[in-house]
Order: structure tokens, then sequence, then C-alpha cells
């Protein structure tokens, strides 16, 4: 006869990120981060003061990236679900992360950054930014 299981809390401790991008007038950066032992999970989104409360936003691309152990400078990328506006951005910044975070990751982003009129060096800026955040919470939880 089978024993019952005992329950196990759960550790997952979602942490919700906002800051204004940096040259980017009016726009706010939403990180939705999760750390696991084995993976990140990274969802990006973000808002300007005309967006109502009640629209709806596209969820965007979703893609997969790990860190390559034969060449470690170029990270493998997959698309799991692809929103043509968003699949370049959420690509870039999900092999940018496993890259500098050696582990792979999910990346979920709905930021087009043409619909945002971004200037090349204002979205670098703000992808800079993301990329910082993450990193650095991610050698937090790691002390």
């Amino acid at each position: 006869m089978a024993t019952a299981a005992e329950p196990i809390p759960p550790r997952l401790h979602p942490q919700e990120i906002s800051f204004p991008l940096p040259k980017a007038l009016h726009t706010t950066a939403h990180i939705h981060l999760t750390l696991l032992d084995t993976c990140v999970m990274v969802f990006l989104a973000t808002s300007t003061p005309g967006d109502s409360a009640g629209t709806v936003k596209p969820m965007g691309s979703l893609i997969y990236a790990m860190p390559d152990l034969k060449s470690p400078t170029t990270p493998l990328s997959t698309t799991i679900y692809s929103a043509p506006n968003s699949v370049e951005y959420t690509t870039r910044v999900a092999k940018i992360l496993a890259r500098r975070l050696r582990i792979p990751v999910y990346v979920g982003s709905s930021i087009d950054p043409t619909s945002l009129s971004l200037q090349v060096e204002e979205e670098m800026e703000g992808l800079r930014q993301i990329v910082e955040v993450v990193v650095e919470r991610w050698k937090d939880a790691r002390r």
C-alpha cells in the first residue's frame, strides 16, 4: 500500500520589478522574475501613461535559451511562441541572459521597440538596464 506523501511548501518567490526605461520618456519597464535552481524565468512588458487599465496587451514571444558548453559566447535559443513584433528583442534578451547567468532561461516579452518609437541608443540602454537588474537579482539570490 502506498504511503501518503508529505506536502512540500512551494519555493517559488516571483519578484515583480518596475522602473522607468532610461532615455525613453514616460515608459516603464515591468519585469516578472522567477529564480529557480536550474533556470530563470523572465517576463517583460512596458507601460506608458496613456495605457488604460482595462486594456489587454498581447503576451508576446516566449524564447528558451541556454549556454552552449562548446562555445560559451554563443548561447543556443529556440522559439517556443512567436509574436512577430517581439521575437527579435525577446531572443536577444534571452541569449544575453543565458550567456551572463550560465544557466537556461525562459524569456517572455511583449516589448516591441519599434512601436515604442525608440531610437537604437534608447533601445540598447533599456535592454542593458533590464539585463543588469536580472543579473543583479540572480547574484543576490546566490549569496
